[in-house]
């Protein structure tokens, strides 16, 4: 072999070498699920395809956010029925140890709110949804004690994502069809946005330039620009779309649809790119951070599925129980 050759050679399976561990590094990690079928908070190990802990947490957790430094998973009790429904009306937030697989504390909010989604903001601050009281609480997680109330300004506000730099919140409003615009330095309400007559579900790109929900009575999707508050484009799809993300490229958007199809759409062209089957979902996506992989939440099968956004396949199934909803992907657990 000549010296060119053998250099081609090396340098080729230096590039097998390195996709090959890009690709175990996207199929590696751990997922934190809320199961509200269950009651339970599951940690679910990725790379061995199994549930490696299991913790009993209140009656229902639909969704979790976990702490930055990774320790610990805050699931909002909402109760047992669904948004808009007669049923329980929660009033706490179960704290659940990753570490020791145990349940940890609870936070009180000190009357039923029904609190639904959380998300921690780069303040430290734990921001949850009171769908009861038309408001997002702001909870220090060390006082365990409610610092703010926003009002949203609308009912059912239900689920919620934050810019980047954590100055704004925006909500979906699901029976009453709208995203609220808030304010979290000034704890007030910016605007309401009218975007259908009920939605699901919210995602925002990486760069916080723009915000996605989704039309419940067409199949449609709303694109929100965050500097004007105002709808600026509606993305066609197939099929009406439950929830969706944004991969960290800004311009790739993942959306799961009841009718058993997760779609993979070009964001600047509007474009499904692909369609992939999975059972039907009306659960949550997560991605990892290289956004090569996502995991959807399908409830209804009580799975959670694997797909290769690179590739546009469907790469396996995690089996769990009839329930698995909210979803959080950490890359690591704490050691002991």
């Amino acid at each position: 072999m000549t010296g060119s050759r053998l250099f081609l050679y090396c340098a080729l399976l230096l590039l097998v070498s390195l996709a090959v561990h890009a690709r175990a590094a996207s199929s590696s990690g751990f997922l934190v699920v809320a199961n509200q079928g269950d009651h339970t908070a599951l940690v679910v190990d990725i790379a061995r395809n199994r549930t490696i802990g299991s913790v009993t947490v209140g009656v229902n957790g639909h969704e979790l956010a976990v702490s930055p430094d990774g320790r610990f998973a805050y699931v909002p009790i909402y109760g047992n029925s669904g948004v808009g429904r007669p049923g329980t009306d929660g009033s706490t937030i179960d704290i659940v140890d990753l570490r020791e697989h145990s349940l940890a504390g609870t936070i009180d909010l000190g009357k039923p709110v029904r609190p639904h989604c959380a998300r921690f903001g780069p303040n430290g601050l734990l921001y949850v949804t009171a769908e009861l009281a038309d408001s997002v609480y702001a909870i220090d997680i060390n006082s365990r004690k409610v610092v703010a109330e926003i009002p949203t300004g609308a009912r059912e506000s239900h689920m919620m994502v934050l810019s980047p730099d954590g100055r704004r919140a925006y909500t979906a409003n699901v029976g009453a069809g709208s995203v609220s615009v808030l304010d979290l330095e000034n704890h007030s309400l910016v605007t309401v946005l009218g975007i259908a007559p009920t939605i699901q579900r919210i995602s925002i790109s990486p760069d916080g330039r723009y915000i996605f929900t989704h039309d419940q009575t067409a199949p449609r999707i709303a694109m929100v620009d965050t500097r004007a508050n105002e709808v600026v484009r509606w993305i066609p799809v197939p099929a009406i779309v439950y929830s969706s993300a944004v991969a960290p490229d800004n311009r790739t958007l993942v959306a799961n649809s009841p009718s058993g199809k997760l779609f993979v759409l070009d964001i600047v062209t509007g474009n499904v790119q692909d369609s992939i089957d999975i059972p039907k979902a009306v659960g949550e996506i997560a991605l990892t951070p290289d956004g090569r992989m996502a995991y959807v939440s399908c409830p209804q099968a009580g799975t959670i599925e694997s797909v290769d956004l690179e590739t546009g396949t469907h790469t396996g199934t995690i089996l769990l129980s009839k329930g698995a909803d909210g979803l959080a992907w950490v890359p690591s657990l704490p050691s002991l």
